[in-house]
């Protein structure tokens, strides 16, 4: 490696969305690449909004981010890599004077119905166009990378797969959530309300018992969510059903420590987190089998076969039943601390170092 000083910058412009994956994924992989820097030779900025800053706890240099870097990124020739963080950012550096790294978390929007063919085609031209202009490309998991494999070139293009992390300093917390309605065992989901989290399949699984669902996370629409209140109503539970709307880091670790099962239906996840996340408290979790989630669940993981609410509500039987008499928590947790913060920042540096 060279043993000229080197900067890094990593984008994590992502944060402006407090309550999303992305957020959490740019403070944990920030959080723990400081840690692991070499202070000696190298340093990190955090290409960041000022509001942002304080997000951070420690010591961090930052590089402020403004809507006017759409066009032309600031001090490029002052760092040595660039780490662009989402697919899908608009602050890439296409007239680069530094190599460039390129995570890609999803190809969702290839799959989306809601978006026409002429979307589609700007958006892929869009990504083609990054991935030729990066010199690493980086997917959160071998689904994805397959993914990217099918419908773009990679020829004598370096890559890896690089796996998120749980962070498990946040779930020492136990804030009991204000909502009073938890008052009987609960199933618990959570992830942005749209129409790929698959949320609408869920009611049916409180059929025949008294238990609760409890679906956190942001609503992003309105007809997704009176979707999922018409199948309540159609299976008669449309009161045991609860939204909680976005909650707080120390609130989600309550509900992953006492929900009787977490349950994650997603037709389109290229990691999961709030998989390992449940996983971490050795709680079972049943998955839809589709993209990334097995691959993120593994044999600790239960699965639905398909959505047909019979069969859900008999996968979902067999699993507390199957959980209960084999008590799987240690198979469980050693699972989820397969997926590690620290080893992910490691393998980061490693690629930013093979590029300097």
């Amino acid at each position: 490696m060279n043993k000229s000083f080197k900067n890094i910058v990593l984008d994590c412009e992502r944060m402006k969305y407090p309550n999303s994956g992305l957020y959490h994924y740019c403070l944990n992989l920030a959080t723990t690449l400081q840690q692991n820097i070499n202070e000696v030779n190298e340093k990190l900025y955090l290409y960041v909004r000022e509001k942002t800053r304080p997000d951070f706890k420690g010591e961090f240099s930052f590089l402020d981010q403004h809507s006017l870097h759409k066009l032309y990124l600031p001090k490029k020739g002052q760092f040595d890599i660039w780490h662009c963080t989402y697919q899908g950012s608009n602050y890439f550096p296409f007239t680069k004077k530094m190599p460039v790294v390129l995570t890609i978390h999803d190809l969702n929007f290839l799959y989306d119905k809601s978006k026409n063919e002429q979307k589609k085609n700007k958006a892929i031209k869009l990504l083609a166009t990054k991935i030729a202009s990066a010199d690493y490309l980086i997917a959160i998991s071998a689904y994805v990378l397959n993914d990217i494999q099918q419908h773009f070139d990679l020829t004598n293009k370096r890559f890896s797969v690089i796996y998120n992390g749980c962070n498990k300093g946040v779930y020492d917390a136990t804030a009991m959530p204000e909502n009073k309605k938890i008052n009987a065992p609960f199933l618990f989901t959570i992830g942005t309300v749209v129409d790929k989290k698959n949320f609408h399949v869920l009611p049916c699984l409180l059929k025949n018992n008294n238990r609760l669902l409890v679906i956190a996370g942001e609503l992003q629409s309105e007809s997704y969510k009176a979707k999922i209140i018409a199948e309540a109503i159609k299976h008669k539970v449309q009161d045991r059903v609860i939204f909680t709307g976005p909650i707080s880091e120390e609130e989600k670790s309550w509900y992953m420590n006492n929900c009787e099962c977490f349950v994650f239906p997603s037709l389109a996840e290229g990691f999961g987190l709030p998989v390992i996340e449940a996983m971490y408290f050795g709680k079972p979790v049943i998955l839809s089998k589709l993209t990334s989630l097995p691959e993120i669940g593994g044999d600790a993981a239960y699965y639905f076969n398909d959505f047909e609410p019979a069969n859900m509500l008999e996968v979902l039987e067999e699993s507390l039943s199957h959980y209960q008499t084999h008590n799987p928590v240690e198979n469980i947790k050693a699972r989820a601390a397969i997926f590690d913060w620290n080893k992910a920042a490691i393998e980061h540096l490693e690629v930013y170092r093979s590029l300097y």
